[in-house]
């Protein structure tokens, strides 16, 4: 797998905000980091944080309307909640503009947003990755120290205890949650 990820970083920098593109430098540099600790392929993981949110830039109306131009399924809630379609258009653009057709990388890049049960580590990287990265702020997220640490010990619970947030935070602010998400935190529980 040979990508020129310098080239990808001056693309995405020129359709990215100034602070998406700041993010997905942060997801890219902790999801090697991530990588090295759990042994896995650093070029995939590298390659997938950065493109992670491709398709993050867009309003929900336009998320939605170009998952349907190009046959991406969407389900009532993401019909409802545009953004969480994000990763899934991210997928098809990592595929189709940026040249990506590892399974594993387009896969992690899909599910980054709702997570789902029974994540490959890939999945997880970014998942976790995504969570933590350095330019997240503490005042979102009080847990936030304590679940960086975490991922570096043990990676399944860092990602039950950013499913167990995100549900936590969702519900506080009256938002519709997707099942994928509810399904994911039941199935990393129940590992516990």
């Amino acid at each position: 797998m040979e990508y020129d990820i310098f080239a990808l970083q001056k693309k995405l920098s020129k359709i990215m905000t100034e602070k998406r593109f700041y993010h997905s430098l942060g997801v890219q540099g902790m999801s090697l980091s991530l990588a090295i600790r759990y042994g896995y392929d650093m070029d995939k993981a590298n390659l997938a944080g950065l493109l992670h949110d491709c398709a993050k830039d867009m309003k929900d109306e336009v998320l939605i309307a170009k998952c349907k131009k190009y046959n991406l399924p969407v389900s009532d809630v993401e019909n409802r909640n545009g953004h969480l379609l994000h990763g899934k258009l991210g997928a098809y653009y990592a595929k189709h503009k940026y040249g990506v057709t590892d399974s594993e990388i387009l896969s992690a890049i899909n599910w980054h947003t709702t997570g789902k049960p029974d994540m490959t580590l890939l999945e997880k990287i970014i998942f976790v990755g995504d969570y933590i990265e350095p330019n997240r702020s503490y005042e979102r997220i009080p847990e936030l120290n304590l679940i960086r640490q975490l991922a570096f010990l043990d990676l399944d619970k860092a990602v039950l205890e950013i499913l167990k947030n995100n549900l936590f935070y969702l519900e506080k602010d009256g938002q519709e949650i997707d099942k994928l998400t509810v399904d994911a935190y039941d199935y990393y529980k129940a590992r516990f």
